[in-house]
């Protein structure tokens, strides 16, 4: 797991490359970059680093739901919003991430923000240089001027301190940084409150930016993030805190015809980004704890309120029990569960142009139907190898399951059967974006070393034939060597082609229960392998699959036979195990 993934979204941006540049240039922490390109290449093009993902997605999805889809490619513990032009302090990622260790981290942190200074123009006939604007004449003398980089953050001005008005409108607040209060954490922690942010860059929990849903796809394509990562961080009872130990710096778009806004919105887009964005804050949000009035109160006075505005936005909105302190700690232990996402349609077309190594995911499926203490005990042996192995998992299923998997995809109108079957397989790897999968069933149990395989050819499947069946119901347990669908690994690709050639032909057939969806009945293309300890699939009388406990219910010889009720390599006592099944 990494220590921190930083999280570009970028259309058309040509400063990207730079910007990338200069962080592999700085980080000092287990860190990487991921950037999505949102419906245009990157031009000039990025080289490829071990460190850095870009992901291509066409069409554009807008810079919200861009910035979201890195973070599903994320499994580090922190994340960090970032605009594609800045540069930063040497060390910056290991100073944040040592200033989390010194607080409660339900928050969201801040660098100190200074101005990229990023290029000049330069004639280089007479000397005369033009501060970065649009491709100038000489004024001088005439000529043709060029381009020379800088990039440099400037010393001067530094922004530590931010506010928004009445309108809301976000502003710079210099005249909090006279209040007592700001010099005193400051000079003691290193560390100040802020009410709001500039949304160019922001750090926190991979965690908690999923569970306060700190992008919120529904407000809008772009705009007025730094507004509602505040107050969902502030109102849900978290901090805003700037770390005063290091500095990034942001090229300001002061130059709409040289240096514009990539995402097409117009004003009345604009407004109604903000409009929506305000109304979520005003109406309530879940897990919500303090109307917006006691934030502006908590900092007041406010530049741009005045005691009338804050009466009428008390008469606005929702209403809470704030008898609680923002102080009073809420847990330092880090936060462990997966990221809660739920969709009920196929996520926007996209594709990893290049990693250092091949990405590995989890495609799981089941039909709820499963008994409990077998559900979760293979859910949370998948879990915990998710964890371990930085393994994402996306998961098909009939019920709702916020609760397992990055990602989840139900079907609500499907019955079981092997027909359904096939169509979560298809849902689920449509769905997902690494590179390699491995299917994973609902009554499998697997063991780490069957994720350490890495399919040697892109255009054949691959499977595990190290299993061993075992029948709860009398602790009996066997092995032959054999192929099936809850062993296979292969490149996702691959995968999808054949699954729907398979569920268009199955269409026809219906949802019957003697369907072929097993992979190996007719297919020659394949590989096998044989993990170090075996992984064990649960007979329990509910399977969807026949179970064959003979070697006389095979039409051909069986290889590899092995039977014992005594114990199973890796996982100990069969009567142990079937304990955890109970």
């Amino acid at each position: 797991m990494r220590d921190l993934s930083i999280l570009i979204p970028a259309r058309n941006e040509e400063f990207l490359k730079n910007t990338i540049e200069d962080i592999l240039k700085n980080i000092e922490a287990d860190t990487e970059v991921i950037a999505t390109l949102d419906g245009q290449w990157v031009n000039p093009p990025v080289e490829q680093h071990d460190r850095v993902n870009l992901i291509y997605v066409n069409p554009a999805i807008g810079q919200r739901a861009a910035q979201n889809l890195a973070c599903r490619l994320s499994r580090a513990k922190y994340i960090m919003k970032l605009d594609a032009h800045c540069s930063f302090d040497k060390g910056f990622d290991r100073k944040m991430i040592e200033a989390f260790k010194k607080v409660d981290e339900k928050v969201v942190m801040l660098l100190v923000m200074r101005n990229l200074w990023a290029y000049d123009w330069k004639c280089y006939k007479c000397g005369k240089r033009i501060y970065q604007d649009k491709k100038p004449e000489c004024p001088v003398c005439g000529h043709q001027m060029k381009r020379k980089m800088l990039w440099i953050g400037k010393e001067r001005p530094q922004s530590d301190s931010y506010c928004f008005d009445a309108q809301p409108t976000f502003a710079y607040f210099g005249e909090y940084r006279s209040r007592p209060e700001y010099q005193k954490d400051k000079e003691k922690k290193g560390l100040t409150e802020t009410m709001s942010i500039q949304g160019s860059c922001f750090m926190c929990l991979r965690q908690l930016y999923w569970d306060w849903n700190l992008c919120d796809e529904k407000l809008g394509n772009w705009g007025h993030q730094g507004i509602e990562v505040a107050c969902k961080t502030w109102l849900k009872g978290g901090q805003v805190l700037v770390n005063h130990q290091t500095w990034y710096a942001h090229m300001f778009r002061t130059k709409p015809d040289t240096f514009g806004f990539p995402w097409p919105a117009s004003g009345n887009d604009q407004h109604e980004v903000k409009k929506k964005v305000w109304g979520q804050i005003l109406k309530g949000m879940p897990g919500q704890k303090y109307p917006v009035s006691w934030l502006v109160e908590k900092f007041w006075p406010v530049k741009g309120w005045t005691d009338e505005n804050l009466k009428e936005l008390k008469a606005k909105e929702a209403k809470f029990d704030t008898k609680k302190t923002i102080s009073k700690p809420v847990s330092e232990k880090p936060i462990q569960k997966q990221p809660k996402i739920r969709i009920s349609k196929k996520l926007p077309s996209s594709r990893v142009i290049f990693s250092a190594q091949p990405t590995k995911g989890i495609i799981y499926y089941t039909d709820n139907q499963l008994k409990l203490k077998i559900a979760y005990t293979v859910q949370n042996q998948l879990r915990k190898i998710s964890d371990e192995l930085d393994l994402p998992i996306v998961s098909a299923s009939l019920k709702p399951m916020t609760h397992f998997g990055d990602q989840n995809i139900y079907f609500p109108e499907l019955k079981r059967g092997s027909l359904t079957m096939l169509k979560q397989i298809l849902g689920a790897l449509e769905n997902t974006w690494t590179d390699i999968v491995f299917f994973c069933e609902h009554d499998v149990l697997y063991h780490p070393s069957h994720f350490e395989f890495t399919p040697p050819r892109k255009d054949k499947f691959y499977y595990n034939q190290n299993f061993w069946k075992l029948r709860i119901e009398d602790g009996c347990a066997l092995h032959y060597d054999a192929n099936q669908n809850s062993t296979l690994c292969c490149y996702k690709e691959l995968a999808i082609e054949e699954f729907r050639k398979r569920a268009a032909k199955a269409e026809k057939e219906g949802n019957k229960s003697n369907l072929d969806f097993e992979l190996s009945a007719n297919d020659k293309n394949f590989g096998t392998w044989k993990s170090d300890l075996p992984i064990i699939d649960i007979r329990h009388g509910n399977n969807l699959t026949k179970s064959r406990w003979s070697q006389d219910d095979f039409k051909n010889s069986c290889q590899g036979w092995l039977e014992t009720d005594d114990e199973i390599p890796g996982w100990g006592k069969i009567k142990d195990l079937i304990k955890k099944f109970g």
